[in-house]
């Protein structure tokens, strides 16, 4: 059985209370054992998506449900429940008509997402979104290419047409060397082979993309090694077109793609970095289940939580 997901708003008497079942401060207020308060990556999500909470619909909250629920005579027939991703403590009413009598016992709730592991999902979701964007360019890039390709007497007689009624400064760009107009007629000036072969060049590229966006939506190892080698093979071309021809865009891409190398080799600990693959779900590992929600607790809660 997984959490219940809300994000409703308590009624103005319960949140305005700052009492606990032990008499002494709110369960959120108190220091934490790890000595960590914030946690940027738990406060966006559930910001997004509403808190993770269990209890809501429960009759009663028992002594060891303590970790994830508390009564509290002081809030006017509420109780406070944890978040069980971002750890915040939120004041609720007792249910009316309680759905069940009791909180599920440990093995019958899903933990949420937290701590690295979903820091990683959500940043590697990000990288996914960027590469799925390159392979929509490029494989929009790729057809009219190919469609260059296939009309390549056409376009460059109208090419040529466009041109010579224009005049002025937009024929002067096309001589130079400078210039959409330019680039347009130098694509129109290669063999229909070579246009073919570009083509398809950029629609593997795009490919490559997409599937890397694939894996790293789904978290998969093999796509943060392929990511790596692939934006790292093109970051001495990225430097050297930037060189020849400075841009805020190509600037802008050259920074994005030397951040995702830095933290895939890094934070991800690929070939072997930092103890490799196993340290990298040994650390994952430490921030989910129940024993990270007992080393996250406040002190006071910590302390007296049921070991299993």
């Amino acid at each position: 059985m997984s959490a219940a997901t809300t994000s409703d708003e308590p009624e103005r008497d319960i949140g305005e209370r700052s009492g606990t079942p032990s008499a002494t401060v709110a369960p959120g207020t108190q220091r934490y054992a790890t000595g960590k308060r914030h946690r940027s990556y738990e406060l966006l999500v559930c910001g997004w998506s509403g808190h993770e909470l269990v209890g809501a619909d429960a009759a009663r909250v028992r002594l060891k449900d303590g970790l994830i629920a508390r009564e509290d005579p002081e809030l006017k027939g509420g109780r406070w429940l944890r978040c069980l991703r971002c750890d915040a403590w939120l004041p609720m009413r007792a249910p009316a008509q309680p759905a069940r009598e009791h909180i599920p016992e440990r093995d019958e709730i899903v933990v949420p997402l937290r701590g690295k592991g979903l820091r990683d999902k959500l940043v590697l979701r990000v990288i996914a979104i960027d590469r799925a964007l390159h392979f929509v360019v490029l494989t929009a890039l790729a057809v009219a290419i190919l469609i260059v390709a296939a009309h390549r007497a056409e376009l460059r007689t109208e090419l040529y047409r466009v041109l010579a009624d224009l005049q002025g400064g937009l024929l002067q760009s096309a001589r130079t060397g400078h210039g959409l107009l330019h680039d347009a007629n130098e694509l129109l000036s290669l063999r229909t082979t070579k246009l073919h072969l570009v083509g398809l060049a950029v629609l593997g590229y795009a490919l490559l993309e997409g599937l890397e966006a694939v894996g790293l939506w789904f978290q998969k190892r093999w796509a943060e090694y392929l990511t790596f080698i692939a934006t790292t093979l093109l970051l001495p071309l990225e430097v050297a077109e930037l060189a020849s021809r400075f841009s805020v865009l190509k600037l802008t891409t050259l920074a994005v793609n030397l951040a995702i190398v830095v933290y895939l080799i890094y934070a991800k600990r690929l070939f072997g970095l930092r103890g490799g693959g196993r340290a990298d779900e040994a650390a994952r590992a430490y921030d989910q289940g129940w024993a990270a929600l007992e080393r996250t607790s406040p002190v006071e809660l910590a302390s007296s939580a049921p070991r299993r």
